[in-house]
């Protein structure tokens, strides 16, 4: 066509030079032919040029327009095509004159404009992209768009899908905090007619993984230190990836000190350096040390941390028994409870102490060996103990508050944590006291005597009945042996009865001194609270115990009233009955008899058996020494 166009011009020149009536007949020439060429030549044309807009192709197209819907796109077609603008990504950067892929979906609708799209043609030219790349084994970068069923819905410029179990090496179920991120992908599987894409992230891992493998099976030996990266953490240690391969870094190689957990030392994804302990090229096991890399602080400790030196540290944990107190990176010291405090009887540190305190400490003990320190909290602070002769010196009376009863005496409080003894031998002169209860009770102030103090094994002897003069004094004073008194029986007993004395202490009489006559048992004299004469028979301070007798004052009566009647020389002057009858226990008395006849009637009886009682004399005495042993 260009070169009939081009003749007809070179015909038109030529023209030019020729007489009026010569062109005037080309011209006529001219005109018919290009009525002829209009009507065939152009159809023809016209026909060639929509053969080559055909339906599902992918051409070039120019932008000759933009609005706020559409950009207008020649495609070298009779008309321009209208693209929506939001298949354009970036709406901001289109310009007139730009090129982009076109997709002609249809060549012109029903007003003659071509059907276009951009988005479809960016799929077509893609998918041709990914088709090479997975015939070239190659990698495509994808972003994470959303979770689906069984996996993750990946953007490659198509969609494509990565089973959950191609997104790590190692299985995992939080697959959300993946969402929008980008990663290089190894296309696995790839069905044209469908256009599935399958893609897997681990493939690629394992890949690079078996690079980094060979190059460090090719270069690791034991005491190098290899960077790594944490993958996974357990009780007993955590797994490091030092280049294809996971090393054990076990709780124990993690630091010096006292770790109780490794998430204490390590974090997942935490990029670290360790040293290679030991390796096992068979089963490519590979044993890692985090603390190897400097050198172990205890060999030093001994010169750095002297006994009786005061140093600061942080309480990291506790026990039972005691608190631990890191002094610096993997040197730990423990306090013991009993180190905890001059006065206190501390039960748990928490009551001393809380974890994360820093606290000052004295060295007590060092075990570079054992990797022990003993530490002191009380021996930072003043020993109360060292003054507390001069503020509470022997016989001295103090105020304390009843703090706790035991089965041996009671504990009371005469300052904030010191606690003095007060023994249940030392409550009272006259009762005898088997448990404090039965006189003290908790919370009650009293007033003490300090009877004794101990500094070195922080004790404190105090007494309460030695606020008060010692009865017993007064019974060696006032009632000597041989004496006469009026008793009360307090307790019968197999072997006799206590009685009690105007002072409140207690005499035994012994069963063998109940009466001249033998008795077997208290009971068939006495009864608790009957009030009768008595002689003391024996004293005894050491062991403080009195020993009294009704026989012995009965026999002491009996011969005041003999002597009397002698002197008198008359039977009727006087009656033995009237001198002991009121001095007779009323359980001697029967029926109610008068006391005077009670006793006329004993003295005969006893007439009667004298000759026998010299006889029996020392049989019963015997017996009565026996009875009183026991």
């Amino acid at each position: 066509m260009m070169e009939e166009t081009q003749n007809s011009t070179e015909s038109g020149f030529e023209a030019d030079s020729q007489p009026a009536a010569a062109r005037a007949a080309a011209n006529g020439t001219l005109e018919a032919d290009m009525e002829e060429f209009s009507m065939e030549t152009m159809e023809e044309l016209y026909n060639e040029t929509m053969q080559n807009f055909k339906e599902g192709e992918v051409v070039r197209g120019t932008v000759v327009g933009v609005t706020d819907d559409y950009v207008l796109v020649d495609i070298g077609y009779k008309s321009e095509g209208a693209i929506p603008i939001d298949e354009f990504p970036n709406k901001s950067e289109i310009n007139i004159g730009d090129e982009y892929d076109i997709f002609i979906e249809e060549p012109e609708d029903e007003e003659g404009m071509p059907i276009l799209s951009k988005i479809k043609a960016d799929k077509i030219k893609n998918w041709t992209h990914i088709q090479r790349i997975y015939e070239e084994d190659g990698t495509i970068e994808g972003r994470i768009v959303r979770r689906v069923k069984g996996g993750l819905k990946v953007d490659i410029g198509i969609d494509a899908f990565m089973p959950a179990s191609q997104l790590t090496w190692r299985p995992t179920s939080d697959l959300d905090r993946y969402i929008g991120q980008s990663m290089e992908l190894k296309i696995i599987k790839l069905t044209k007619r469908r256009r599935n894409v399958v893609v897997s992230r681990r493939k690629l891992l394992e890949e690079q993984r078996a690079g980094e493998k060979r190059e460090l099976l090719a270069t690791i030996e034991v005491g190098k230190i290899i960077p790594g990266e944490v993958k996974n953490i357990t009780d007993f240690g955590a797994f490091v990836d030092v280049g294809g391969i996971d090393g054990l870094l076990h709780v124990t190689d993690m630091s010096w000190g006292r770790v109780k957990h490794p998430s204490q030392v390590v974090s997942v994804g935490q990029r670290i350096e360790v040293m290679v302990l030991s390796f096992d090229p068979k089963t490519e096991r590979i044993s890692l040390g985090l603390k190897q890399k400097s050198d172990n602080p205890w060999k030093t400790a001994s010169t750095r941390y002297l006994p009786g030196s005061v140093v600061h540290g942080r309480v990291v944990s506790m026990t039972d028994y005691g608190a631990f107190v890191q002094l610096e990176d993997g040197i730990e010291g423990m306090v013991h409870v009993s180190e905890m405090s001059w006065t206190r009887r501390v039960r748990h540190p928490n009551e001393v102490m809380s974890l994360d305190e820093h606290v000052d400490v004295m060295v007590l003990s060092v075990d570079p060996q054992a990797e022990k320190i003993a530490l002191g909290l009380k021996q930072t602070r003043p020993n109360p103990w060292k003054e507390i002769e001069q503020r509470y010196p022997v016989n001295s009376v103090v105020k304390g508050k009843v703090r706790n009863l035991t089965e041996y005496g009671a504990f009371v409080e005469i300052e904030e944590g010191i606690d003095a003894l007060l023994h249940v031998s030392d409550i009272s002169w006259t009762r005898k006291v088997a448990h404090p209860s039965e006189v003290l009770e908790r919370d009650q102030e009293i007033e003490v005597k300090v009877l004794s103090i101990d500094p070195q094994n922080e004790k404190i002897g105090v007494g309460l009945k030695q606020l008060e003069k010692d009865p017993w004094q007064e019974v060696v004073d006032g009632h000597p042996i041989g004496s006469h008194l009026e008793v009360e029986i307090a307790k019968l007993v197999s072997f006799g009865a206590f009685a009690r004395l105007e002072n409140g202490i207690e005499g035994l009489i012994h069963v063998s001194e109940l009466s001249t006559s033998r008795v077997q048992k208290p009971e068939e004299v006495l009864s608790v609270g009957d009030k009768v004469m008595a002689k003391v028979i024996s004293i005894d301070s050491n062991e403080r115990k009195i020993g009294l007798s009704l026989r012995e004052y009965q026999r002491d009566i009996d011969g005041e009233a003999q002597a009397e009647y002698g002197m008198s020389g008359s039977r009727e002057s006087v009656s033995i009955g009237d001198v002991v009858g009121d001095a007779m226990p009323k359980s001697l008395l029967q029926g109610g008899g008068d006391p005077g006849a009670a006793a006329n009637e004993m003295m005969s009886e006893l007439k009667q058996d004298e000759t026998a009682s010299v006889s029996e004399a020392p049989a019963e005495s015997s017996e009565a020494e026996a009875e009183k042993s026991e």
